[in-house]
């Protein structure tokens, strides 16, 4: 079993923000599986579909970016799930705007998502694919998180969710992380 944790803020308001891209990413996934996103009693939106005699759980926690831990830690425990079969999509302010890097293990960065991740999980051992929205220029960090993409901007973050998408797909179908991070790093 894999479980791939795309991060984001729950809502309308925040469906086009530079903290959703994580969300975009494993809903691009699940239409490309046909599997359907529901709520269920973990504070999450879960969609499942099986590759390769696997099944994969895409989850977007409901608990806003803060508390993501606060979904993810039960969800982990409740369908068994090991560190090394998480896959956490997040957006990351010191990437370059529209790169992609993926990453074993680390320490949150800053990011409060991974912090309360990394706080539930009690470890900071799970594979990341990181997202680059850059630094705010003028902005602070929180309106710079929570601003949607510019009209300009916006070919080129979803060129970069969609191979954000490509490298989860190709890490379900190889079940190889190393060799995902060789191939799309």
């Amino acid at each position: 079993m894999k479980m791939i944790v795309g991060l984001g803020n729950p809502g309308k308001k925040y469906e086009q923000t530079k903290h959703n891209v994580g969300f975009l990413a494993v809903e691009q996934l699940a239409q490309k599986h046909g599997a359907v996103f529901k709520k269920n009693t973990f504070e999450a939106e879960v969609a499942d579909f099986f590759a390769n005699g696997e099944k994969i759980l895409l989850v977007k926690p409901q608990t806003f970016m803060n508390e993501s831990g606060r979904a993810v830690g039960p969800l982990m425990t409740y369908f068994g799930v090991y560190l090394d079969e998480l896959l956490v999509i997040h957006d990351d302010l010191d990437l370059a705007f529209g790169k992609i890097r993926l990453r074993q293990k680390g320490s949150a960065g800053g990011h409060n998502g991974l912090k309360s991740i990394i706080s539930h999980l009690n470890s900071q051992e799970f594979d990341r694919i990181k997202i680059g929205i850059g630094r705010p220029n003028g902005k602070t960090v929180v309106n710079h998180v929570l601003s949607p993409f510019s009209k300009e901007e916006q070919p080129e973050i979803l060129a970069s969710v969609d191979r954000a998408a490509e490298a989860a797909e190709f890490y379900i179908e190889t079940g190889d992380f190393i060799q995902t991070m060789n191939r799309f790093n």
